[in-house]
């Protein structure tokens, strides 16, 4: 009857003398008998399974007795309470006199309702403590694993799966070097697999535009030495000093790719950290060192200003990576405009007389300029999107005194602009070749080299 019962009446009882839990059972059926009719009569209900036994608890103590009576019912709230009141009308046990008050009728869904909602609290705060995921963290681990599975090999040589037919490469010392680049979405890498460079590696090199991508230790300088012996590098990367390229997170794998500085600059900067040792003469070089500094994308964009090469033609998917891997060898070809941004650098009529004025002064605001880099259009910098957007003239370029993210670039991409200015750069998931991005450091920078 436990099981089944819906309601629980909960009933006081106190006798004028010492009884027994049988006679308080006898009392309850012999004084109820032919009250309520047959309908309602204890003994049919419990023969029907309609009440459940009747429970007692009672306790003598100075001549009195008090206890508790329970009785389970699956009647409806109606009934139950005329049955709860049938037990007040209950005088005598036994020989004794005697008072019983029904103290509470229970509703016993809602007291398993309650259980079930603590439980359920419970369970939610220990039971997928290690176990709810995010639907970002499940997409996160199918990606990687599927990158993983994407490991390929090159003429015996672990490589991503774009090596053979992607314009540009990334060379990296080994496997696990290989993998940390699969994981964050570039496909062009392949693996040396120590300091004697294969000539698989070094043939692959004659053709395609070459980044190397090391440790930041001696061994990392040891293997770009050796593979310029015997191969074609065009750019240098380095991890952060003191670390591994299989150890550094995915913003830390983009920022020391784009601050890569072409391979005859690292030469440079390398044999300017080693003078000869002659008392009072200093190195002529003023390069900076190769390693991935501040000053690092000012190098790069000095370099790529001199030669700016075209636009790879890759259609896959994965070009937006491979571009990425390799960013500066993408930018577009400079037009005649932009060959004159040099001649005055205090005339606001040239690119870097607007970048001193928005930029420089920290106005805060940003301006479209036209193929004569005269000002189309000005904003609040905060408001570059929606000016861009709006804009009824295609600007040619576009300088921001703020941060330049991939929702400002993408649009300039989309609307044709040739090439944007920021105060600073955020970390892009993919940069067009269409657009050239540079900062005000850089541009100012290279102009002064």
């Amino acid at each position: 009857m436990q099981d089944t019962a819906k309601y629980l009446v909960h009933a006081d009882i106190t006798a004028d003398g010492v009884v027994e839990r049988s006679d308080v059972v006898g009392a309850v059926f012999g004084q109820t008998e032919g009250l309520l009719g047959d309908e309602l009569d204890l003994r049919e209900l419990q023969d029907s399974s309609k009440v459940g036994r009747i429970d007692v608890e009672i306790d003598s103590q100075n001549g009195q007795s008090f206890g508790r009576i329970t009785i389970a019912t699956s009647l409806d709230q109606v009934e139950t309470a005329i049955l709860g009141a049938a037990l007040e009308t209950i005088d005598r046990v036994g020989p004794c006199r005697s008072t019983i008050e029904v103290r509470k009728i229970e509703d016993v869904r809602a007291a398993k309702r309650r259980e079930v909602v603590e439980r359920a609290k419970a369970l939610f705060g220990e039971a997928f403590d290690d176990t709810v995921r995010s639907s970002r963290d499940l997409v996160e681990e199918v990606r990687e694993a599927v990158r993983v599975e994407d490991i390929t090999e090159y003429e015996g040589l672990p490589a991503g799966p774009r090596v053979a037919d992607s314009d540009a490469i990334v060379v990296v010392e080994g496997r696990a070097d290989v993998l940390t680049l699969l994981r964050y979405g570039i496909k062009n890498a392949i693996a040396v697999e120590g300091t004697n460079v294969p000539d698989a590696v070094a043939e692959l090199t004659e053709s395609k535009t070459v980044t190397v991508f090391l440790d930041g230790d001696r061994g990392g300088e040891l293997i770009r030495k050796e593979l310029s012996q015997v191969g074609d590098i065009d750019y240098v990367a380095f991890a952060p000093e003191g670390k591994c390229v299989e150890d550094l997170a995915r913003h830390e794998v983009m920022a020391a790719l784009r601050e890569k500085v072409p391979h005859e600059q690292a030469i440079e900067a390398a044999e300017a950290e080693s003078p000869p040792e002659t008392p009072g003469v200093e190195s002529s070089s003023s390069i900076e060192p190769s390693g991935p500094t501040n000053n690092g994308t000012a190098a790069v964009d000095a370099s790529a200003e001199a030669s700016a090469e075209e636009p790879t033609a890759d259609t896959d998917a994965t070009a937006d990576t491979d571009a990425t891997a390799d960013i500066e060898t993408t930018e577009p070809e400079e037009s005649e405009a932009t060959a004159t941004e040099s001649d005055d650098d205090s005339d606001p009529g040239t690119l870097r007389g607007h970048v001193r004025e928005i930029i420089g002064d920290e106005s805060g605001r940003a301006r479209l300029l036209d193929a004569d880099f005269r000002a189309v259009e000005e904003c609040p910098a905060a408001d570059a999107f929606d000016c861009l957007v709006d804009a009824e003239t295609v600007p040619t370029a576009v300088v921001v005194d703020g941060e330049l993210d991939q929702r400002l670039l993408d649009v300039a991409a989309q609307r044709g602009v040739d090439q944007v200015v920021a105060a600073s750069t955020g970390e892009f998931v993919k940069q067009p070749t269409s657009v050239r991005v540079r900062t005000a450091d850089a541009l100012l920078a290279a102009n002064e080299a």
